[in-house]
């Protein structure tokens, strides 16, 4: 009599904050029980031979503890980044044999939990075990918003279910939701008490309790800012949190960001009669506002800022994301969500009082959802339409490109009388010619000088 396959759960991560969430999720008893519990990290690094991966972090090896052992991606499929490495098809079945040796898994049944399984290496492993079901767990606010991209139904139809934090209550997750894959909340007491637990284990520099804690994101690496834009954006972060009335300010920059940004900081801080402390260290954002317990947390679109009032009750102030809205291309770009939620949940730093909350945040999301991803989530139409005929204003405006909506003909494009415009044939033949001639046009005059 053939002995039962044991089976194996593979937890992929490539951060710590989406490590401490599967830790969350396995102390809460959402994981069925297995023979073993493997992690998979990834280093998605552009360089990570000069980046620690996150099994190098500070307070690891509280979460360590979870798994029955630890692998690398990266050592692998080396010479090949995580990024940009997939499986061509033909050679599934031998990566498939070849990963069941060297890790180890004989003929045993595998379940794999993934993140971000539009892309690689999410994507990459969940096609190198064809036969294993699928479960993806959200690392942050980027739940809320579509599929970045429309997914092989091979790969779609063997997603069970969505993990995710509840960071802004009552708000449904639109992730996967074109398949049908139900979300499941991770209990927020649990979260805290992992994040606690990382705490304990993470020594920090000294620095004052109780200051104004600005978060610096890298967003010029990701070509969203220039350097020069997202220096600036410190240094408003900066003065707002002064501006607010404290001389105490921490500064966490990005791990990879330029030394250059901090000394800028600082000559600004002394110019404003503050004491600015820059916080160099690989602990998580959460890990610092847990053991610091800042009096504000400043920053972009990080998802620390909502985390910081979810977890511990802290007030939180944002700054740069009208400016983000503008700047994301093209308009599904995945971390526009995150933006827009940060944007209508949090306050400007540099505003005396608090905009007025957003009444139907729901509704924002499916508008926005829809406008980002429309043959995803066709759908979402009608409660876009709703959204847009009743709510479009002076502050929502921002949330939506007015180009965007004419292509999708949605309230708030152009005016009623000029809707037929779009669709008109004869319109639109003129306009490609206008094109054309400006294009010659410009070529003429670029010969000519």
């Amino acid at each position: 009599m053939t002995a039962e396959p044991v089976e194996t759960q593979i937890f992929l991560a490539s951060t710590l904050y989406g490590a401490a969430t599967l830790t969350a999720a396995l102390d809460a008893g959402l994981f069925a029980p297995a023979g073993r519990r493997l992690l998979l990290v990834a280093n998605n690094a552009a360089v990570p031979e000069t980046t620690p991966a996150l099994d190098r972090a500070p307070g690891f090896d509280r979460l360590r503890t979870r798994f029955d052992g630890v692998l690398s991606w990266n050592e692998t499929i080396s010479p090949f980044h995580p990024g940009g490495w997939s499986p061509r098809p033909d050679d599934v079945p031998l990566w498939e044999r070849q990963l069941r040796l060297l890790w180890g898994l004989g003929t045993d049944r595998v379940t794999l939990v993934v993140e971000s399984i539009q892309v690689n290496p999410a994507l990459a492993v969940a096609q190198l075990f064809p036969e294993a079901p699928l479960e993806v767990y959200a690392d942050g606010l980027m739940s809320y918003g579509p599929t970045r991209n429309k997914l092989d139904p091979l790969i779609g139809t063997r997603i069970r279910r969505l993990l995710h934090l509840d960071l802004v209550p009552g708000l449904r997750p639109l992730l996967l939701t074109e398949f049908g894959v139900p979300a499941q909340v991770i209990p927020g007491e649990v979260f805290g008490k992992v994040l606690a637990e990382l705490a304990d284990a993470t020594e920090l520099p000294p620095a004052p309790a109780e200051p104004a804690l600005l978060l610096g994101q890298y967003l010029s690496a990701l070509e969203i800012l220039t350097p020069e834009e997202e220096e600036e954006l410190h240094l408003r972060m900066l003065r707002g949190a002064v501006g607010r009335g404290h001389r105490q300010v921490v500064f966490k920059p990005h791990p990879t960001a330029p030394a250059r940004w901090s000394r800028r900081l600082e000559e600004e801080a002394e110019r404003l009669g503050a004491e600015l402390t820059v916080l160099e260290t690989a602990a998580l954002a959460e890990v610092v506002c847990q053991r610091l317990r800042p009096a504000l947390v400043v920053g972009c679109f990080s998802t620390a800022l909502i985390t910081a009032g979810t977890c511990y009750g802290l007030p939180a102030a944002r700054t740069g994301t009208g400016l983000l809205l503008e700047r994301l291309t093209p308009y599904q770009n995945s971390n526009r969500v995150p933006v827009t939620l940060v944007d209508a949940l949090l306050p400007e730093v540099t505003d005396a009082a608090p905009p007025e909350p957003e009444e139907d945040l729901n509704g924002l999301l499916a508008a926005v959802g829809y406008a980002m991803q429309p043959q995803l989530h066709p759908a979402l139409r009608p409660a876009a339409e709703r959204y847009l005929a009743g709510h479009l204003n002076a502050r929502t405006r921002r949330y939506f490109k007015r180009r965007r909506l004419t292509s999708l003909g949605l309230p708030g494009a152009i005016p009623s009388q000029l809707a037929f415009l779009p669709r008109n044939p004869a319109v639109r033949r003129m306009a490609r010619r206008a094109r054309a001639l400006r294009r010659r046009l410009t070529r003429k005059a670029t010969v000519t000088r």
